[in-house]
């Protein structure tokens, strides 16, 4: 059976500055692990950090190898608001310099949701139930 199953970010050199907004963007969030790398091209970046958002636990790295392929729309943090305040100051705060692909609407599933992408390429769901 598996021990724990976490969401894991993978970052090009941004994993710490992503990990730290995030955490400072949700009440009960915190860093709970800093590893940097020692040594060669990757020295100082994040070897792996890992973090809570509401509790949930996260990990997230600086890949040291260059991939064809980077974080996908398709995978998303989905974010049950408690209030509509709640919901438009996540909306305005994670759409700040990134995209957003659902404005916020009414759609049918949901009276108040909106679809977004921050700076960091991470897509967010942002619901009021």
């Amino acid at each position: 059976m598996a021990k724990n199953i976490r969401t894991h970010i993978m970052f090009d050199g941004v994993a710490e500055e992503a990990m730290t907004y995030y955490v400072s963007l949700f009440p009960n969030s915190v860093i709970l692990d800093i590893q940097r790398y020692e040594e060669g091209d990757s020295e100082g970046k994040l070897y792996v950090g890992t973090f809570t958002l509401a509790g949930r636990e996260f990990m997230c790295i600086d890949t040291p190898i260059k991939h064809e392929f980077g974080i996908t729309p398709a995978i998303s943090i989905f974010v049950d608001c408690d209030s509509a305040a709640e919901q438009q100051a996540l909306l305005e705060a994670l759409s700040t310099d990134g995209e957003v692909m659902m404005p916020l609407d009414d759609y049918g599933f949901s009276t108040r949701f909106a679809w977004v992408q921050d700076r960091f390429g991470v897509s967010w769901q942002l619901n009021l139930p």
